[in-house]
């Protein structure tokens, strides 16, 4: 059986208030809060998934929130900026949007012939509204006050910036299956066929870049995405026999995980689809309660008195 990375599984960031944090991404961008849990290494801390209807792989930014963490900023050896996909014909409506949000947003061009509103978050988190001219066919989600012909359809593309191109462009080729694309300037573009959305790495080389700061907006890791437990076996050891060393595997209740360095430095991790995100909520209720993994239940009342609560207003 060839084994391949479907693209990206999820995206991974830093924020310092989790109210914040929800209002901005449900309210404003219009994403479903699909699942509301903790930090398995410092549940003080809530992580929260913000996605499609049903959370699916490729849809997914993942915010770890602790409050009033101070800011980080990004550099090298990071993921730096995120792309969501939204349909075409949209980005006037999204600048109206934002405009009566208050929140601010520049024009773009990414070099590839792509439509792109340059926005950040409250944190200062970079992200993108993109048009990328190739048909994405997702559904976003339709239960916010974003109208579908706006809805963000899920992850588009990630960029990370490195010092130099040239290993890291030998990971995403020769063990991801990614395929060079195109080359602007000091941008870089890979591609997979292996997915038909949330598909594209772009590179771009900062010789003498600042090295980043992870924490408060600023991306965390980039997660790939692979369907199955074999798979990720596989590429556990393809890893490995490229000289690099990556962690044993994570389980996390909704999927399970690999985490290394590529040599630019950037943390991935790669995740498989199951059991997913309704392995503990029904698609109707995702992110309406509190979900803890079982080793922190005894934990409830503590947890539920230490984190804010969370309020649509």
């Amino acid at each position: 059986m060839i084994h391949k990375i479907a693209g990206l599984h999820h995206i991974r960031a830093i924020a310092s208030s989790a109210q914040r944090n929800y209002e901005f991404y449900t309210k404003l961008l219009g994403l479903r809060l699909v699942k509301k849990t903790v930090n398995v290494d410092d549940p003080r801390a809530y992580h929260l998934y913000y996605g499609n209807k049903t959370g699916d792989p490729g849809t997914l930014l993942s915010i770890l929130s602790w409050e009033n963490i101070g800011p980080g900023y990004p550099g090298t050896g990071m993921a730096t900026e995120i792309s969501f996909s939204v349909p075409p014909g949209s980005l006037e409506s999204w600048k109206e949007r934002l405009e009566r949000f208050s929140a601010g947003y520049g024009e773009k061009d990414d070099g590839f012939g792509g439509e792109y509103l340059h926005c950040s978050d409250p944190d200062g988190l970079k992200f993108n509204l993109a048009i990328s001219g190739r048909e994405d066919t997702r559904r976003g989600w339709h239960g916010s006050e974003v109208p579908e012909t706006m809805a963000i359809k899920g992850l588009h593309s990630i960029s990370l910036m490195v010092k130099s191109t040239e290993e890291t462009a030998q990971i995403l080729t020769d063990v991801f299956g990614y395929a060079l694309a195109d080359r602007k300037g000091n941008k870089s573009r890979f591609i997979t066929d292996a997915a038909a959305d949330a598909n594209i790495i772009d590179l771009v080389e900062m010789p003498d870049g600042p090295n980043g700061y992870v924490a408060g907006g600023t991306i965390h890791h980039v997660a790939f995405r692979v369907h199955s437990e074999e798979a990720l076996t596989f590429f556990r050891e393809k890893i490995l026999s490229h000289g690099l060393s990556i962690t044993p595997k994570s389980d996390i209740a909704y999927f399970s995980s690999f985490y290394f360095r590529e040599p630019g430095g950037v943390l991935f991790e790669l995740s498989s689809d199951e059991p997913g995100l309704t392995v503990d909520e029904s698609v109707e209720d995702l992110g309406s309660h509190l979900q803890l993994p079982a080793r922190l239940e005894y934990m409830r009342d503590k947890l539920e008195h230490i984190l804010p609560p969370l309020h649509s207003r």
